[in-house]
């Protein structure tokens, strides 16, 4: 078993962004939703410096970042692009503050993690910083830092909660893949080598060693052994992407202690399903691994299949409250 297996996960949560820009509403909506799993909701809407990418630069240490037209590019010096991302971080946690006064419990907080953010972040040159292995290290370096300094701010605003820190990866694939195109888009950046893609996620997952650290990926072909290996105590996940090829690395993940976060929800505007099928799939493959009903609602908890930064206010409430009905149904009836 995992060392964060007797975590109290709860059964339901979001993933991370909401639609809009009030952060006391979307904080009100992520804590009421998710009285026994709440998150930090991130609102993409806002502009530069709300968006993952931005949201997570603004948090790096003695490393700064600033909006090109091409994307987030590091400079020397902390300009109006970064302290605007510090500044909507503060709002937002002052919203979450407000609305978990006495809370105790899980409370999943998001940042992008090091290889999407090497993947998506511009070198003065123009070029990504995972085309220099040097950045890489720094950067990742400077991210354990702001993570550790993030964390403690969590902690003194929610004393009563048991962080949950989610790394946001849906780049890895692509790096370790070599499928990350280069600044002029007719060639790409060489993949890294699995080894170290492992080391320095380990590294980043050592920034949280109080709680677990679940990493998120909505892309295809998560490396779910790799995760494993590097410390997740949980994968997040699209369900509706995996095939039957990913059962044994699953089957093993789940077998080792390590929880699944199962994007059954879909994060695209749409009608929704009843909640008893929303979890068929999630069923099926319990039964085709050979694995216990009775462990589903010990190693499951549903979410959205990804963000719902892109959708109406009014189905980001639908889906969310949806997660929780599915997880309720899982529980009552495993098989």
């Amino acid at each position: 078993m995992s060392e964060n297996s007797q975590f109290r996960f709860g059964a339901a949560t979001g993933v991370g962004s909401l639609p809009g820009g009030d952060a006391r509403e979307a904080a009100k909506t992520a804590t009421g939703t998710f009285e026994d799993f709440p998150f930090l909701p991130e609102l993409p809407a806002r502009g530069p410096g709300a968006d993952m990418i931005g949201r997570t630069a603004g948090m790096l240490v003695e490393l700064y970042a600033r909006v090109e037209p091409s994307g987030w590019r590091l400079g020397d010096r902390p300009g109006r692009d970064t302290k605007r991302a510090r500044s909507w971080l503060r709002e937002d946690l002052d919203a979450l503050e407000e609305h978990t006064q006495e809370y105790q419990g899980p409370l999943k907080v998001q940042a992008v993690g090091p290889w999407t953010l090497a993947a998506n972040l511009e070198l003065r040159n123009g070029e990504a910083a995972l085309s220099d292995a040097g950045a890489c290290r720094d950067l990742a370096a400077s991210l354990a830092e702001g993570l550790r300094q993030h964390l403690a701010e969590v902690r003194r605003r929610v004393p009563g909660a048991q962080l949950v820190l989610q790394l946001d990866e849906p780049s890895l694939a692509a790096v370790l893949r070599g499928r990350v195109k280069t600044a002029s888009g007719y060639r790409t950046h060489r993949a890294v080598d699995r080894q170290i893609a492992e080391q320095t996620l380990r590294d980043l997952v050592g920034t949280h060693p109080d709680g677990p650290v679940v990493v998120h990926s909505c892309a295809p072909d998560v490396p779910f052994a790799l995760l494993r290996r590097a410390g997740a105590a949980a994968v997040s996940f699209d369900f509706s992407l995996l095939t039957e090829r990913d059962d044994e690395v699953i089957g093993e993940a789940v077998e080792g202690g390590t929880r699944l976060f199962a994007g059954v929800v879909p994060s695209a505007e749409g009608p929704l399903s009843d909640p008893a099928g929303s979890v068929m799939g999630v069923r099926t493959l319990w039964r085709r691994l050979g694995l216990s009903p009775g462990l589903l609602a010990e190693a499951v908890t549903l979410t959205p299949a990804c963000g719902l930064a892109g959708v109406s206010p009014g189905y980001a409430r639908q889906a969310l409250a949806h997660c929780v009905r599915a997880a309720r149904s899982l529980a009552d009836n495993p098989e």
